[in-house]
């Protein structure tokens, strides 16, 4: 079995900062193909560490690309269900690819970046890294690239999250440009430590903070400065915890090629009274005619059973869903998850059960967010 275990891990990728969770005793697991930290001191400390000052995350795994183009905002535009042509240089907006079905290849995030020296417009692209590779086929089928030049970057540079409210007073004095004017969703790029790089006030914790690429040497110095400056190293449990609790959807469980965003309650995303056409457009014009079968809904278990990924939703004895996520919430103290369930069941104090080990156990349909900050910066 040690053997075995063995193969595994050197079977899977590992980001420039591996050696330093090594070095912090990380425990290790398999994320999408990389070997990633998934606590470090613990998670609960980790997600409180984020929620009342600041935590780290290496990212790196994720898939980062850049179009560089005469206008590739607007190629993009018949990808995705949200208005690009909103994005004025140094914002960003979250978003779906979308196969013809009206389903989530992926959820990404568009940073507009604006024109370089020579007129071109450029874009850069984070996606989910299980997705990498299948995002980039997509894309490279449905790019022109004759107009606009794609590059992976995937492996070249480093994805550090720096996330709390007090992300910003660690992370300024390393920063030349001033950080506070940055609203939510905006990026630039600046020196942070001597070296060029690029950063974005976005994350997936629900709390303020902050997601710099940079080169691999300049990720290292800056994960060892943040560290000796007191930030909490944080995995991949306590991110789940974080952004659960903040209802973003994580996909593979949440949201998938046979889910789409009207489905998965970003309806906020679909834009289609200001764009053209789109993949997948005829389906969501479909489902507002129509009226949603399922939704997602947010859902708050009684005592302190957890509702995880799969187990079935059930209503009067009949199962009716499927749990997607489900934790407690260090936060809030409770249990909560989420789950498609019909349209008709998906109304806020909803009572259903979820079944646990042959049992079925009491719980409701609240508001999501389950949590919201009082720190985040607006748009």
């Amino acid at each position: 079995m040690a053997n075995q275990e063995s193969e595994i891990a050197l079977s899977l990728a590992r980001t420039p900062l591996y050696q330093l969770g090594v070095e912090l005793k990380a425990r290790l697991t398999s994320f999408g193909g990389w070997e990633m930290p998934v606590q470090f001191a613990g998670i609960t400390s980790e997600h409180e560490a984020v929620r009342n000052a600041a935590g780290m995350f290496d990212i790196s795994h994720m898939g980062k690309f850049t179009l560089v183009g005469d206008n590739p905002i607007s190629q993009l535009q018949a990808l995705v269900p949200s208005d690009l042509n909103r994005l004025k240089p140094g914002q960003a907006q979250y978003t779906v690819l979308l196969n013809p079905q009206g389903g989530i290849i992926d959820d990404i995030i568009v940073y507009y970046q604006g024109e370089d020296s020579t007129g071109k417009q450029q874009v850069a692209i984070i996606v989910n890294a299980a997705t990498t590779d299948k995002d980039k086929a997509w894309l490279l089928q449905h790019l022109d690239l004759k107009t606009a030049e794609f590059q992976d970057l995937s492996k070249d540079k480093v994805l550090l999250a720096v996330q709390g409210p007090k992300a910003i007073n660690y992370l300024q004095p390393l920063v030349e440009a001033d950080l506070h004017p940055i609203k939510a969703f905006g990026h630039l790029q600046a020196p942070i430590l001597d070296k060029t790089g690029f950063l974005a006030r976005t994350g997936y914790t629900g709390e303020d903070g902050f997601e710099i690429m940079v080169d691999p040497e300049v990720g290292i110095e800056l994960w060892q400065r943040l560290y000796d400056a007191g930030v909490i190293p944080c995995g991949l449990g306590a991110r789940d915890t974080l952004r659960l609790e903040a209802a973003m959807a994580l996909y593979g469980q949440d949201i998938d090629d046979n889910t789409t965003p009207l489905e998965a309650g970003l309806g906020w995303l679909v834009h289609l009274d200001t764009k053209g056409e789109f993949i997948g457009r005829a389906i969501l014009e479909q489902q507002k005619a129509a009226g949603l079968q399922r939704r997602l809904v947010g859902l708050q278990m009684s005592g302190r059973n957890i509702a995880r990924h799969g187990y079935q939703v059930l209503s009067s004895g009949k199962v009716v869903g499927e749990v997607t996520s489900g934790t407690i919430s260090p936060t809030l103290g409770y249990p909560v998850a989420l789950a498609y369930v019909p349209s008709k069941l998906a109304s806020v104090g909803q009572q259903l059960e979820v079944e646990i080990r042959g049992k079925t156990y009491p719980t409701s349909v609240v508001k999501r967010p389950f949590y919201r900050s009082q720190n985040r910066v607006t748009n």
